[in-house]
């Protein structure tokens, strides 16, 4: 029989009276939010810490640190190291790099689960936030890099893209009109390329250079202008009435001398003849349909017809094209 006694469980340590296990502060933040930029909550941790370490010396936040008047250390220590640096109650901060120092915080669970070393007290402090929109940043700087190192993307124009630009914006609508949501999500983020692809074309003109920054700078002017009924004085309560406000402030924007202006004629026939219909609709021109033989004049009316009762010649169309494929379908057994 072994009568060996088991070995006792080690307590866990305690601080010696007077002293305290510290505190550590996981300082994060964000590549998207101007360096510098930090919460009021940060700065009081960062100004009141014993020490700050930060592992990553090309971190963006150094420089703005130390401007302000905070030392900050290079260096990466170890979980233990970290809990020694806290003895005494001292309070430790540490700005996480992008990782997010995983090991790092691996090695604090793991010694805080051991339950043979008193811990300091733990904090997760966000100093900067993403603010809505904020991927977008990435988006653009993806683009940068792909438009210098791409060997395809690199030598592409305006003109070369323009294709892409209406292939995805079929497939756009077709995964609205399947109600596909994550499809959805997919497609809008293939016209949205397809905006920042052109843009950072564009800044390389030798002659009129813009921007994605400018494209958004316009569209956002645009869109205030047009709605004075939300930033202006100017009051809606309907959507007929928005529609009103669109329609004055975008002549008054284009000053066109037809109605027709503006009207793109590469669309597909029935958006277009849809489209005009549109337009002498809302002038409230007396303009007779142009008669002839052929089918064209035949789905001209047709089309002029759909819209006066709201609906989309084009939209409807493909319901039914669809509704035929599943039909042709079903007649071979696929389905």
């Amino acid at each position: 029989m072994n009568t060996t006694s088991p070995e006792p469980t080690p307590e866990p340590t305690t601080p010696a009276p007077g002293t305290g296990a510290g505190r550590i502060v996981l300082l994060t933040t964000s590549h998207r939010v101007a360096p510098g930029l930090l919460s009021w909550p940060a700065w009081q941790a960062l100004r009141t810490a014993d020490r700050v370490l930060c592992a990553d010396g090309a971190h963006p936040q150094l420089p703005y640190l130390r401007e302000a008047g905070t030392a900050v250390d290079e260096a990466a220590p170890t979980a233990e190291e970290l809990v020694g640096h806290c003895a005494g109650g001292r309070t430790v901060v540490v700005v996480a790099t992008g990782e997010g120092e995983p090991a790092l915080t691996d090695g604090l669970a793991r010694l805080a689960g051991s339950g043979r070393v008193h811990m300091p007290e733990l904090e997760l402090l966000p100093a900067s936030y993403d603010l809505p929109g904020a991927r977008l940043l990435d988006l653009v700087q993806v683009m940068d890099r792909i438009r210098e190192e791409c060997p395809w993307s690199s030598r592409k124009t305006h003109e070369g893209l323009a294709k892409y630009a209406i292939e995805e914006a079929y497939e756009l609508v077709e995964a609205i009109e399947a109600g596909d949501r994550d499809e959805l999500r997919e497609e809008l983020g293939d016209v949205l390329l397809q905006v920042v692809f052109h843009a950072r074309i564009a800044q390389e003109d030798p002659d009129a250079p813009f921007s994605v920054d400018d494209v958004a700078a316009g569209i956002v002017a645009k869109l205030i202008h047009r709605h004075p009924h939300v930033f202006g004085d100017e009051s809606a309560s309907t959507p007929e009435e928005v529609k009103e406000h669109w329609l004055r402030t975008k002549a008054a924007e284009k000053q066109r001398k037809s109605v027709t202006d503006g009207v793109p004629l590469g669309q597909p026939g029935l958006a277009l003849a849809a489209k005009l219909t549109s337009r002498v609709r809302t002038a409230g021109l007396d303009v007779p349909l142009p008669t002839g033989d052929g089918i064209g004049y035949e789905l001209l009316a047709l089309a002029a017809r759909a819209e006066t009762e709201g609906v989309d010649p084009e939209a409807a169309l493909r319901a039914a094209a669809r509704a035929y494929r599943d039909a042709i379908r079903r007649t071979e057994g696929q389905d």
